[in-house]
């Protein structure tokens, strides 16, 4: 090798060879979220198209609900955790700064040759993480790496707070990617606008907390109408350069799996995309609620499982959230998994 010159070993593609999920055992009506806030249920499923969400147990941690859904896409891609090269995990609700969740995640998995490390970008984040995986796979730096998108928005919301309270949920979803002798995940496309930081934000910081306990904890606060507006434009027209980087078309579709903000914002999206009446939308939202990083996993896992869209065929992902930020590629679907993926006792108990 030359002065000045580095060495690669690039693999030459990557694509998605496994999913798991993790849903919480609790699942909470409208009804029960009306008993705090003032509303109804009327109002709440034609607001959002929410009719019930997970609600985590106290044994529902981050850490277990992130490691039995890796698990099970572990189980479904068909390798184990000691054939990890990296863990990626996703969410802005792990109320612990350090370590790393994906540390702990990878030890319950026993990913012993792993890296492991958090990545925070609010709902955008699963495909944020996605698309790192994907290069790192491409570029011959990993083989088989694990993205998990995990949230407990439930210690992130006030159940009083009716702009948010009927919203938020928990859980987990998760991928696995490996190399492909094709192209199996599409070129990224993100980007973020400062100008609307406090569209979706936290209510205090927990330094202004910890200097004034007499003040309410952080909690997250939103303004949906211009978290609604912002979406409408920025989210349609990444969506489109997803399509395009991609070299495929709507008509392509076989899926479109956005982030599960709500229901009334998918449709809009889709009709803006101006999708095909083939192409399947996700809509987990309606009983998962929005679980922020979580939600395009599990998305994809429900579609999959409940045989919605065919594997191998192209699907649009596209997450948006807090910042105003987002990100979104298209891939190739993996085959729809035949393990248990919902309504199981997680084995780890560690936040």
């Amino acid at each position: 090798m030359g002065a000045g010159r580095l060495g690669s070993n690039p693999t030459g593609h990557s694509r998605i060879t496994g999913v798991g999920a993790y849903r919480p055992r609790r699942v909470v009506s409208n009804r029960e979220v009306c008993a705090l806030i003032d509303s109804s249920e009327e109002w709440i499923e034609t607001r959002s198209g929410i009719r019930t969400r997970r609600f985590a147990a106290e044994d529902e941690t981050l850490r277990a609900m992130a490691a039995a859904a890796g698990r099970r896409a572990l189980t479904h891609a068909g390798i184990g955790g000691e054939q990890l090269d990296c863990v990626v995990l996703a969410s802005m609700s792990h109320l612990v700064q350090t370590p790393p969740l994906a540390v702990a995640v990878a030890h319950e998995l026993q990913a012993v040759n792993s890296a492991a490390f958090d990545l925070s970008a609010a709902c955008a984040g699963f495909c944020h993480a996605l698309a790192v995986a994907s290069d790192m796979v491409r570029a011959g730096d990993a083989r088989h790496v694990l993205v998990i998108g995990a949230e407990r928005m439930t210690d992130m919301v006030d159940p009083h707070d009716r702009n948010t309270a009927f919203m938020f949920a928990d859980g987990a979803g998760a991928v696995v990617v490996g190399p492909s002798a094709d192209p199996g995940i599409g070129p990224v496309v993100r980007g973020a606008d400062g100008a609307f930081l406090d569209a979706l934000r936290m209510n205090t910081s927990w330094a202004a907390f910890r200097d004034d306990p007499t003040l309410d904890r952080p909690m997250m606060k939103m303004d949906g109408r211009r978290v609604f507006r912002w979406a409408v434009d920025r989210v349609v027209e990444a969506g489109r350069r997803a399509l395009k980087d991609a070299s495929v078309s709507a008509d392509d579709l076989v899926a479109f799996i956005p982030h599960q903000a709500n229901s009334r914002m998918i449709d809009v999206l889709a009709d803006r995309l101006a999708l095909p009446e083939h192409v399947a939308v996700a809509r987990d939202v309606v009983t998962a609620g929005n679980t922020s990083a979580a939600s395009i996993p599990l998305a994809m896992e429900r579609l999959l499982v409940d045989g919605e869209a065919p594997a191998g065929g192209p699907a649009l992902l596209i997450g948006f959230g807090a910042g105003l930020n987002y990100a979104g590629q298209v891939v190739l679907l993996p085959d729809a998994p035949t393990a248990p993926t919902r309504d199981e006792a997680p084995t780890t108990a560690g936040r």
